[in-house]
């Protein structure tokens, strides 16, 4: 069994300097050792077969359990070099079978009816509130972030983020707005205090749902917005936007005409829906089966040829489409580094287990986008072809007068009324709200 590992990772290990030590204690050395040397240890012969069988699974479960152990460098170098070469490489066989018969059988393992749906949900969404404060931003924005230009914190560009998608909808003064998939509520306090709009989100999480509410409240905004713990598809009535950010890798490839036919219905005739989602560049394929067991039960990121075939059958209007590339990456990027600084504490919430699982799930996702063809998209959608501008210059322009809005807004913090108040996610007020950005 070690001697077939071994030649799968001489298959695929073509470049970097890769040295890996067997059960037997024998340590052979991968790549054309070029770059920083990476290394790991193999403790039993379970593990090897394992590896063999279905790496894919097995090599997060074996760095979690600890009968993988990393000997030179940490555990995103191996990745890094592992999911590199895997770029260039022909994919080996024990890696190939597994992920075609995941292909085959996603839309069984996709089952987000209303009921499992929030039991999915929960696995991951009502973990400990403080562990998200560990690596997010102040207003636990978990999805990609909107780098504008370098140098920018991630507090910045989840505020570009905010603004990026409020100017796609064209938010007026007191419009009806609905936001699928609401987190911990920080969008829709954005567009009811930046946009003025009277916002119902909607969540499956308890724990997003009960501190979304609360923020909310604190900052006198519990008549101006809504956050129920309700499916979308349990909803009625008229929206004049509709937006969903982070959201649509929970819905799963059975669900895309029930979604888009459920936002077609609650969407008012010049109504405008942006739905921003993680993507895959490459067509059709399968989340990882290591993804789906621990961390997102029932998640896909789909690719844009199975979304766009059901937007059209909605009878939605299709207005824009933007590929956010390597967004995503600089953002779990950051998302790394802060664990990285607060891993202590997580161990002290959960125990050294988790902290090695959830450094596994943050440098694998980081990496996918790097080299595995992920991206994110922001699709635009309409009731009709009229509802917005003729060209995207109006996009500049809404960011632009956002911008300003958000300087009146936020820009005085000394001052006592409500609109001038931020409140994080933890429910307290912050001192660390991202300046304004006023190129």
């Amino acid at each position: 069994m070690q001697t077939l590992l071994k030649q799968m990772l001489s298959h695929v290990v073509q470049h970097g300097n890769l040295s890996v030590a067997m059960p037997d204690g024998s340590v052979t050395t991968f790549g054309d050792s070029t770059g920083k040397p990476t290394g790991f240890r193999i403790h039993d012969h379970a593990t090897v077969l394992h590896l063999l069988i279905d790496p894919d699974l097995y090599l997060g479960e074996a760095y979690t359990s600890g009968q993988l152990t990393v000997t030179d460098g940490n555990i995103y170098d191996v990745l890094r070099l592992l999911m590199a070469n895997l770029e260039t490489a022909k994919t080996p066989v024990p890696v190939r079978l597994p992920y075609a018969i995941r292909k085959r059988l996603k839309r069984l393992q996709q089952d987000n009816r209303i009921g499992q749906a929030r039991s999915n949900v929960a696995h991951h969404y009502d973990l400990s509130g403080a562990l998200y404060d560990l690596f997010l931003d102040n207003d636990r924005q978990y999805s990609c972030a909107y780098f504008e230009k370098t140098g920018q914190s991630l507090e910045q560009a989840q505020l570009a983020k905010k603004r990026h998608l409020a100017a796609k909808l064209i938010i007026e003064p007191g419009m009806k707005v609905l936001d699928i998939g609401s987190g911990w509520g920080g969008l829709g306090l954005y567009l009811a205090q930046v946009g003025a709009a009277h916002v119902t989100g909607v969540t499956l999480s308890e724990e997003q749902h009960k501190v979304s509410s609360r923020r909310a409240k604190q900052l006198d905004l519990a008549g101006q917005v809504n956050f129920q713990l309700k499916d979308y598809r349990e909803l009625d009535g008229k929206f004049d936007r509709i937006v969903s950010v982070g959201m649509f890798e929970h819905v799963g490839v059975r669900h895309y005409g029930e979604l888009f036919g459920k936002v077609r219905e609650l969407l008012a005739p010049d109504g405008i829906f942006v739905l921003h989602s993680i993507g895959r560049a490459g067509g059709p394929g399968a989340t990882s089966a290591w993804i789906q067991k621990y961390i997102f039960p029932g998640g896909y990121c789909p690719a844009l040829s199975e979304v766009v075939p059901e937007v059209e059958k909605s009878g939605l209007y299709m207005t824009d489409i933007e590929i956010l590339r390597r967004h995503y990456a600089r953002t779990l990027a950051e998302w790394r580094k802060r664990f990285a600084e607060h891993r202590d504490q997580a161990i002290q919430l959960f125990d050294e287990k988790f902290a090695r699982m959830w450094e596994f799930y943050l440098a694998s996702s980081e990496l996918s986008f790097r080299h595995l063809g992920l991206n994110n998209f922001q699709l635009q959608a309409a009731g009709n072809q009229y509802a917005l501008p003729l060209t995207r210059d109006y996009i500049a322009r809404e960011e632009s007068r956002l911008r300003k809005m958000e300087a009146k807004i936020y820009g005085n913090r000394r001052r006592s009324s409500r609109v001038n108040k931020v409140v994080n996610a933890s429910g307290t007020e912050s001192r660390h709200y991202p300046q304004i950005n006023k190129q």
